[in-house]
């Protein structure tokens, strides 16, 4: 995924609080004209704001939950609100009484959680206040209400239009009389309009809105999800980068209590401004080429902005406005670079850069209209984040470690620190105080199980591996795979700087081949001039439908050399192929050939290694998707079944659809085929499948369970009305907050390979549980959440667990345990590929094939 992509998935628009300068001018290049922005003097009170003590973002998502409106529409940004409304245990008989499993040893864990002891027993009131005469200005609004501390009391939140108080004002309709500075009277009127209990999900959401106060309070700033803090930064000056250490924090409620789960977070930061970007960028492509570049590379990406401290994301390039264009300011004209030394003291050095655009999608007070878009000076703007030229940079990612790939004792011994400092704070006590909110002082005690080992079947023997490690490298080694076809006709492409890398691969590849049992007959070599149309060309000519194999050696890992081939072998002429750089093959060359000899072998249908899977006619389905930006944002979803009982064959289809589309409209056809295809593989159809749905994101499960489901429902009984398999829905979690640590030998350590837990850090309205699945060397390892969305196989709990385990064992690309089952990893790679480098949908004749390893 490039840096722009990743930005885009990360974030949108972040929630700017103050008014940004030159709103009204940006506003030109908009289609419809926006209200007036805080920036300017309009009306009654109309002017520039601080923020308030809660965002109306935050506020505007417990509206929505008073008026039973989804969470998740209202683009707020915990969205995974929205998926606490989703109640998917209590259709399933068989886990309403327990969702535990029980195989396996007993350990002792500790998670990054923190129990809410007092759990405030106030009912959360809201108020809607009205001012007469109408009152612009919401610090202004704010200032007259605040007034009345005896009526209101201290602890409240008020975001310019709802009020919220955890009491009861005497009466439903409350008339208050203030005056402003300039002795006019104002009546304003706060009218009780609803209540809710301790219980409500909206309370627990407030408990947020609260805690993210308290992060303000320790001088913390908001950037994205997350708070991090600026006074303390780790820098790494060798490659002019700056990391501030942060916190991801959320309130919910858990399997008997409601707790606050918190990890740790890094934010990186570049000492170098937009403005010396686009220049570098100037000098690498000239003149000409440069806007069409700039905005490619620019759009999308976080800048920090640190004379106020606040983060935008780059819409859009104003390339007709520069820091002497002026915007209005009250009722004078004021040019950008005057505005930025009175109003911060700061010397503008290039008159004649070009400005930045930012769209604030966060709505106004009191639903109003959003504020038109930011302008902003590149010389000012910081990069946030990690370019993919940075990221390839072994050197820089070593280095940066060294801070952000904490052990778990770090971890744990960081996030103690982080409640300490809370509790030591009198402000953010005396605020946690006024809300009757008080955390344990130390992290949740749980307990899990581990379960055991899988055996490893491989040929004709079988084999356990070490368990600490988590892989069978070493144990597979000289051992035959249980299937591989002959390899007679393949071609290996290089160029003449590359031959006799060529010559040294073709040698070792038969060196390894023998003892793993696959046949491989001597390559045709073909060389090539180190260009991409000589590669495509050479293609063209040599590849034709009796061609089982291509390797192509590359000289560099150009993407766009890659891309060619794989569009060509992918869709135009349908075969296996695998790529190497060249690079590659000048250390450790025999450990490189038997890794490529495996991939060759699996992308022909080979079968590598399996193990004991117990259930009869069973279908496994991974399902991912991914979003092409080059081709408009359209969405990519894979879906891969497997086809046998030894969970070595599979089926993998791709489906391309535009913006907009619901994902799984095109993966009901695809479905639809991979059971004609089982159907052709073993003459029956299944009579169990279970789906692994990955890449849902927060606030999305709604939609999982409500429409995906169903489209997979319609999906089975188009094979026959009297067909009714037994299914289940699992959807898959990665990117969570959640961490494990064990106490192993007298320290904290890493939970070992196969640690289930289904206890107290589960949700009670979900049948779900957590899987340690990886051995990590470095740093502390991320369990992934499951949850069983949808279920009438009546799997216990235990088999559906240790099936799981089971499914991370098989991933033919590594000869080890991966995080997620083996047809999850299977759809991501497929995805990937498409997206990243064919762009359409690979022919069909590859269908049977894993040849995007």
């Amino acid at each position: 995924m490039t840096g722009r992509a990743r930005a885009r998935s990360r974030g949108r628009a972040r929630g700017q609080e103050t008014a940004t300068p030159g709103a009204s001018q940006a506003r030109e290049s908009t289609p419809a004209p926006p209200p007036p922005t805080e920036g300017e003097l309009v009306g009654r009170g109309r002017q520039k704001g601080a923020p308030g003590p809660f965002s109306a973002e935050a506020v505007l998502q417990i509206s929505a939950g008073f008026q039973q409106v989804k969470l998740g529409e209202r683009g707020g940004r915990r969205r995974d609100y929205h998926d606490a409304g989703v109640n998917t245990r209590q259709a399933m008989e068989h886990v309403k009484e327990s969702k535990t499993g029980n195989s396996g040893s007993a350990i002792n864990l500790t998670a990054n959680f923190f129990r809410i002891m007092s759990r405030p027993q106030w009912v959360l009131y809201q108020y809607h206040v009205d001012y007469k005469p109408p009152m612009e200005s919401r610090r202004l609004r704010s200032a007259l209400l605040f007034h009345h501390d005896e009526v209101l009391g201290s602890a409240r939140s008020f975001d310019g239009a709802l009020l919220f108080l955890p009491h009861r004002l005497h009466s439903k309709e409350t008339v208050l009389h203030s005056e402003t500075r300039n002795g006019e009277k104002v009546q304003i009127t706060v009218t009780l309009t609803n209540e809710l209990p301790p219980s409500s999900p909206v309370c627990i959401q407030f408990y947020n809105i609260i805690f993210r106060r308290i992060l303000r309070m320790l001088d913390m700033q908001q950037i994205g999800r997350n708070y991090y803090n600026p006074n303390d930064p780790l820098n790494v000056p060798q490659h002019k980068l700056t990391i501030w250490p942060g916190y991801s924090t959320s309130i919910l409620q858990y399997e008997q209590s409601i707790m606050m789960c918190t990890d740790v977070s890094h934010r990186v930061l570049r000492s170098e401004t937009v403005l010396d970007f686009m220049g570098n960028l100037r000098q690498q492509c000239g003149s000409q080429r440069f806007p069409e570049i700039c905005t490619k590379e620019l759009v999308g990406l976080i800048v920090l902005t640190k004379y106020n401290n606040k983060t935008y994301r780059i819409d859009d390039i104003a390339w007709d406005h520069t820091p002497n264009n002026t915007f209005k300011r009250g009722d004078a004209d004021i040019s950008f670079k005057n505005y930025y030394k009175t109003q911060y003291g700061l010397d503008i050095s290039d008159g004649n850069q070009v400005l930045l655009i930012s769209r604030v999608k966060r709505l106004g007070p009191a639903g109003a209209p959003p504020p038109g878009p930011a302008m902003l000076i590149p010389e000012l703007c910081y990069l946030t984040g990690l370019t993919d030229k940075m990221r390839a940079d072994f050197h820089i990612m070593k280095d940066l470690s060294v801070h952000t790939r904490l052990t778990p004792e770090q971890r744990e011994g960081r996030l103690n620190r982080f409640i300490t400092n809370i509790q030591k704070n009198a402000d953010a006590q005396s605020e946690l105080d006024k809300w009757g909110l008080n955390f344990d002082k130390k992290l949740l005690n749980l307990k899990g199980r581990v379960l055991p080992g899988e055996r490893i079947f491989q040929g004709t023997r079988s084999y356990d591996y070490n368990p600490k490690a988590a892989d069978w490298s070493r144990e597979m080694r000289g051992l035959p795979v249980i299937s591989a076809p002959p390899l007679n006709n393949w071609i290996m492409f290089h160029t003449r700087r590359n031959g006799g890398e060529a010559q040294s691969l073709l040698q070792t590849l038969h060196k390894v081949s023998a003892p793993l049992g696959i046949c491989l007959q001597r390559a045709i070599m073909v060389e090539y001039d180190d260009h991409q149309e000589s590669l495509l060309r050479a293609l063209q000519h040599n590849v034709g439908p009796q061609t089982e194999m291509v390797v192509v050696i590359l000289p560099s890992n150009r993407k766009d050399k890659y891309d060619s081939v794989k569009k060509f072998l992918c869709v135009d002429c349908p075969t296996p192929s695998q790529c190497v750089v060249a690079r590659t093959l000048n250390k450790a060359l025999m450990t490189v050939a038997t890794k490529i000899i495996l991939q060759m072998a699996c992308k022909m249908g080979g079968e590598l290694w399996s193990v004991e899977i117990p259930l009869k006619h069973l279908m496994i389905v991974g399902i991912d998707c991914y979003h092409d930006i080059t081709a408009g944002k359209r969405s990519i979803g894979a879906l891969v079944a497997s086809l046998n009982q030894g969970m070595s064959r599979w089926f993998s289809k791709c489906v391309l659809q535009h913006k907009g589309q619901e994902i799984m409209d095109g993966l009901k056809m695809a479905l639809t085929g991979a059971l004609k295809d089982y159907l052709k593989f073993n003459n029956c159809l299944p009579s169990r499948i279970i789906v692994y749905r990955d890449g849902v994101g927060d606030g999305q499960l709604h939609s999982v369970v409500n429409y995906e489901v169903a489209q997979i429902m319609d999906s089975i009984k188009s094979m026959g009305h009297d067909y009714m398999p037994k299914l289940s829905v699992v959807v898959v979690k990665k990117r969570i907050s959640s961490r494990f640590f064990a106490y192993i030998g007298g320290r904290v350590d890493n939970p070992p390979p196969g640690t289930i837990i289904d206890t107290e850090v589960t949700r009670p309205e979900w049948y779900d549980f957590y899987i340690v699945s990886q051995a990590v060397r470095i740093g502390s390892v991320s369990p992934t959440h499951y949850n069983v969305v949808y279920d009438t196989s009546g799997l216990k709990p235990d088999h559906m667990q240790r099936l799981t385990y089971k499914l991370c064992h098989m991933y033919y690309n590594w000869q080890g345990i991966i995080r997620v089952p083996a047809p999850c990893q299977y759809a991501h790679k497929l995805a990937f590929l498409v997206g990243q480098s064919i762009h359409r949908e690979p022919n069909m004749k590859l269908d049977d094939l894993l040849f995007y390893l």
